[in-house]
């Protein structure tokens, strides 16, 4: 019997072990208090960088690249659809979606596909394109 005692001392060395972690938790009580300090300091400090974000806004202002600026002149097909003025590449990309959104011309079942109609056929030059293929299409339809 001398043995199950031996034994039996280990699993109480190991149950006194344990005993430090239920000391912690009372801890947790003690910092309770702590977050409400914390949220106040939060809140004082979005104050503070506000100002350094505003400077740096003025100070990364970009410049739109030239040569998406240069007016081009849209060839027939295109010019039925967006009219006969020159404008640049945005703004002809701009309009023909606006056109096909006008008339509901995205694909129902896959909205990456665009459907022609009539004033569209000549300028796809077939029934249906991805809207990937479009500023290829656009680029093809213009003219410096």
């Amino acid at each position: 019997m001398a043995k199950a005692t031996k034994k039996a001392a280990p699993k109480k060395a190991a149950a006194k072990k344990a005993a430090p972690a239920k000391k912690a938790a009372p801890a947790k009580k003690a910092s309770a208090k702590a977050p409400a300090k914390k949220a106040a300091a939060k809140k004082a400090a979005p104050a503070k960088k506000a100002a350094p974000k505003k400077a740096a806004a003025k100070k990364s202002a970009r410049k739109p690249n030239a040569a998406f600026m240069a007016p081009l002149q849209p060839s027939g097909p295109l010019a039925e659809v967006i009219g006969n003025k020159a404008l640049p590449r945005t703004e002809i990309v701009k309009k023909v979606w606006d056109y096909i959104k006008k008339n509901d011309l995205q694909d129902k079942k896959n909205k990456r596909m665009i459907n022609a109609d009539a004033k569209l056929k000549p300028l796809f030059g077939k029934n249906q394109i991805s809207m990937f293929e479009l500023a290829k299409i656009v680029n093809n339809h213009v003219v410096k």
